[in-house]
């Protein structure tokens, strides 16, 4: 463990000098927005949320907005992005539980976010360590990418691997650490053809020293 905890720390040192101000790509002004924007970012990219979300927000302003709309109106407000018709239902039900559960104000702890309907452990960790700046391991799969080929975890079960990270990293650095990795895996570390030549922790990686030297001295 001592050694997965030194290599948490190189890493973050090592990323820190190519992204100088990592956050998440979704762009938000509260809490509020940050949670609408995390359901509706499912199996839909970050860029198109954001567009859709100016003139939506402009709109639905809290909770009871979304809550007390019509199932057909929201619908239509939500049409250009994917599986609309599933989210538009899911923001319902998550936001009148919002009300129901929390007066309509956003919790800040994971385990009451978990709470919510369409709300995961990933979600809430965005919204803990995004929106309200607390310490969170957020797992997304860009994280999950890159933290098994450092070699941080061999599991693939994201709140498996959080719980995990949450042993190696320091706690004041979690969230820090969540975006390092979700910048790194968006830009050189891809899913498909990584470019490790370029990346600052490549000294650190399991995927790099065990797949990539060993097939360029073969």
């Amino acid at each position: 463990m001592g050694d997965l905890k030194n290599k948490a720390l190189a890493v973050i040192e090592g990323l820190k000098n190519i992204y100088k101000d990592p956050k998440l790509e979704l762009e938000y002004n509260n809490p509020f927005e940050l949670l609408v924007e995390a359901i509706l970012a499912a199996q839909e990219s970050d860029k198109k949320v954001n567009a859709v979300m100016k003139e939506f927000f402009k709109k639905y302003k809290g909770p009871i907005d979304i809550a007390s709309a019509p199932l057909e109106e929201l619908e239509k407000d939500l049409s250009s992005i994917n599986f609309y018709r599933r989210k538009a239902k899911l923001l319902k039900s998550c936001c009148s539980a919002l009300i129901e559960l929390f007066g309509g104000k956003i919790p800040s702890k994971v385990e009451d976010l978990i709470k919510l309907p369409g709300v995961g452990r990933k979600t809430a960790n965005m919204i803990v360590g995004g929106a309200f700046g607390k310490p969170a391991i957020i797992v997304d799969r860009h994280v999950m990418r890159v933290s098994q080929r450092i070699g941080f975890t061999t599991q693939k079960d994201p709140d498996r691997i959080e719980m995990e990270l949450r042993e190696i990293v320091p706690e004041d650095k979690w969230t820090l650490f969540s975006l390092l990795l979700l910048n790194h895996g968006k830009t050189i570390c891809a899913a498909k053809d990584p470019r490790c030549g370029e990346c600052p922790v490549s000294k650190e990686c399991d995927y790099y020293n065990q797949s990539v030297l060993n097939h360029n001295k073969d």
